[in-house]
C-alpha cells in the first residue's frame, strides 16, 4: 500500500469532511442527551459506521428496544446498501486485504466519491478506493467524539438536530446533478421515489423504489453508474 494513494484520496473528500464534522457532531450531541459518553460515542462510529442507523439507534437504546427489533429495523434502514454493493462488485474485485474493510465501510457518501471519481494516474485503484474509506470514516469518528464532547456543555433544546443528515443528502445530490451525465439517473432516481411513496405510503417505498431504479439503471446499460440511488 503507497501513501500517495492517501494523497489522491484527500482532496476528494474534503467535502464529506464539512459533512461528516457537522453530522457526526449532531449525533455525538444526541447520544450525550441519552447518556453515553465519548467512549461509547466513538466504539459505536468505529464499528457500526451507518449514520442513519446510529440516528436510529439512539431512540433504540433510549427506549431499551429488543435485540431482534433492532436488527430488522437497522436491516431495513440499510437494506440500499445492497444495490450499492452491487454496482461495486467490478471495482473491488482486485483489492485484496482492503476487500473487507471496503466492503464494511461503505456509505451513501463514499459511495459517491468511488463512482463519480476516475483513480487519478499512477496510483493503485485499491489504495485509492481504501483511504477514501478510510478518511471519511475517520471524519465521522472524530464528528461524533467532538459532539459527545460538545453535548455535555449545552443546556438549550438539541431538538431537530438529527435533520442535518436530511440536509448532507440533499447537498450531496446537488454536487452530483451538476455534472450533466448524472441528471438521466437523478431524474429517474425521483420519478421512482414518488410513484413509490404515492402508491405505498412514507413507510413501505423505500425498498420497491431501490429496486426499481437499480433494474433501471443497469437496464440503461450503466448510463446512470455515477449517481447512487437517493
Amino acid at each position: 500500500m503507497e501513501l500517495k494513494g492517501l494523497k489522491a484520496a484527500f482532496p476528494h473528500t474534503l467535502p464529506v469532511m464539512a459533512g461528516y464534522l457537522a453530522l457526526g457532531t449532531a449525533y455525538g450531541i444526541l447520544m450525550d442527551t441519552i447518556g453515553m459518553n465519548a467512549l461509547w460515542t466513538a466504539f459505536s462510529s468505529l464499528t457500526v459506521f451507518a449514520g442513519s442507523a446510529q440516528m436510529l439507534s439512539i431512540s433504540l437504546l433510549e427506549t431499551a428496544a429488543p435485540l431482534i427489533q433492532a436488527a430488522l429495523l437497522t436491516l431495513v434502514l440499510n437494506f440500499r446498501h445492497l444495490f450499492y454493493g452491487l454496482s461495486l462488485i467490478g471495482q473491488y474485485r482486485e483489492t485484496g486485504w482492503r476487500k473487507p474493510y471496503l466492503i464494511f465501510g461503505l456509505t451513501d457518501e463514499t459511495y459517491a466519491i468511488l463512482t463519480a471519481t476516475p483513480v487519478p494516474p499512477g496510483v493503485l485503484p485499491g489504495d485509492f478506493y481504501f483511504f477514501v474509506t478510510l478518511l471519511n470514516q475517520s471524519y465521522w469518528v472524530a464528528g461524533s467524539v467532538l459532539g459527545t464532547l460538545i453535548g455535555s456543555l449545552i443546556t438549550f433544546s438539541t431538538q431537530g438536530v438529527d435533520f442535518a443528515m436530511t440536509a448532507l443528502f440533499v447537498v450531496l445530490l446537488t454536487e452530483q446533478v451538476k455534472k450533466k451525465e448524472n441528471r438521466l439517473p437523478a431524474g429517474i432516481g425521483l420519478a421512482f421515489s414518488l410513484v413509490f411513496l404515492l402508491l405505498l405510503g412514507p413507510d413501505r417505498f423505500l425498498i420497491p423504489s431501490l429496486a426499481a431504479i437499480t433494474l433501471c439503471l443497469l437496464a440503461l446499460g450503466g448510463k446512470g453508474k455515477e449517481l447512487s440511488p437517493p
